[in-house]
């Protein structure tokens, strides 16, 4: 009921007038029966513009963190989201991956819509990354169609870290379904998730305009990540008392001009 109340009559109205959304591919949202709903990641308010848009009640699945929060902003944050109808997934793999597949599945097997990042987490430049094969597994288990779906200028609006967005245009482009009904009962096999997994991409990627990178996202954050600590670090060194001074005697002595023997050598 809150999922309704909130996109039709408390926050749907607002965002439609503000952002002026605007939908391509509206033919192949299906009417009835459970899809996945393949999507690239540029913002946090992705997940607000994609259900906005379709017709039928969607449900993605949220990480942990965003039900798990202290004081008055964590429980404002929990209470929307359970409100919406997002489930809380563990992202820390192993068992945690399993249930979080158990969790897209019920809601496959309600018949309901479900949406998924392949790329697990927000591209942290703009570019489209490596997906995740758990989309593939939760098709192929489910025999479900995947449909994806592109995301356009969300990361514009609202990039990482802005807690107020800007004024801009948000578009969806939707995709045809993906039907992966050829791969039935091999969703054991790691070279077809992978193979179905890329599949979606592509089409993500056709879709979006994005740059591919053959990596995945968080492999690319923590690489991000170190190269400013490093930078950090270097710049504190740099700034040290003294450190400038050393340097230039070490230079000095490798260059054999240190010391008295210099003036002699000038003198010869």
């Amino acid at each position: 009921m809150f999922y309704w109340v909130l996109k039709t009559v408390v926050l749907g109205p607002i965002l439609r007038l503000l952002f002026r959304p605007w939908v391509e591919g509206e033919e192949n949202i299906p009417e009835e029966g459970a899809a996945i709903f393949a999507s690239n990641h540029l913002s946090f308010s992705d997940s607000i513009f994609l259900p906005l848009v379709v017709p039928r009640r969607m449900t993605f699945l949220a990480k942990a963190d965003y039900f798990t929060g202290v004081g008055l902003k964590g429980r404002l944050t929990a209470a929307f989201f359970k409100g919406v109808g997002q489930l809380p997934i563990d992202r820390s793999g192993g068992r945690a991956s399993e249930a979080a597949l158990t969790s897209g599945l019920r809601v496959l097997h309600r018949g309901e819509l479900l949406g998924l990042y392949p790329e697990g987490t927000r591209s942290p430049d703009g570019r489209l990354y490596k997906g995740r094969t758990g989309v593939a597994r939760m098709a192929l288990e489910a025999g479900v169609p995947v449909i994806p779906v592109a995301m356009i200028d969300t990361d514009k609006a609202q990039p990482t870290g802005t807690k107020v967005p800007k004024l801009v245009r948000i578009g969806v482009r939707i995709g045809e379904p993906l039907d992966f009904s050829r791969y039935e009962g091999m969703e054991g096999d790691r070279f077809v998730l992978r193979s179905v997994t890329d599949e979606i991409m592509y089409a993500l990627m056709e879709l979006s305009g994005q740059e591919y990178v053959d990596m995945y996202a968080t492999a690319m954050k923590d690489r991000i990540a170190r190269e400013k600590k490093n930078k950090a670090k270097e710049a504190a060194e740099a700034a040290t008392p003294g450190r400038a001074a050393s340097e230039l005697e070490a230079a000095l002595d490798a260059e054999g001009l240190e010391g008295d023997a210099g003036p002699e050598r000038r003198a010869s």
